[in-house]
């Protein structure tokens, strides 16, 4: 699973030799600070793995961080927060992959007429 969140992005997998946490990768070690605070673990450094930072967390604490992540949303564009939080270098990195998820928009998404839903 990956996770961009406004202080960085993860990817949390389940590895074989450790089928009772999750492993947290992520390219940058401040993307980890965060979760590493939160289940008082270390952050390990793996300069030989796809990703170069990781921690072992348990599942649930992991899910209470991302869910805390979605309540916390206060902000109405998710690219301008990240610039003012990681910088605009980061910032531009997170643009290039929502870049590259807009090629696979799929065929109708823009074609038709909009509906209009109220949330409330």
């Amino acid at each position: 699973m990956w996770v961009f969140t406004k202080n960085g992005f993860v990817s949390a997998v389940r590895k074989k030799e450790y089928p009772n946490v999750l492993t947290v990768r992520a390219r940058d070690r401040e993307s980890l600070v965060e979760l590493s605070e939160i289940a008082d673990v270390q952050i390990a450094k793996s300069p030989d793995g796809d990703y170069p930072y990781r921690l072992f967390v348990n599942p649930e604490v992991f899910a209470s961080w991302v869910m805390d992540a979605a309540i916390e949303i206060d902000y109405h564009n998710f690219k301008s927060v990240v610039a003012s939080v990681r910088g605009y270098e980061f910032a531009n990195a997170l643009n290039n992959v929502w870049v590259a998820m807009l090629k696979v928009e799929d065929e109708n998404a823009r074609s038709g007429v909009g509906e209009r839903i109220d949330p409330s």
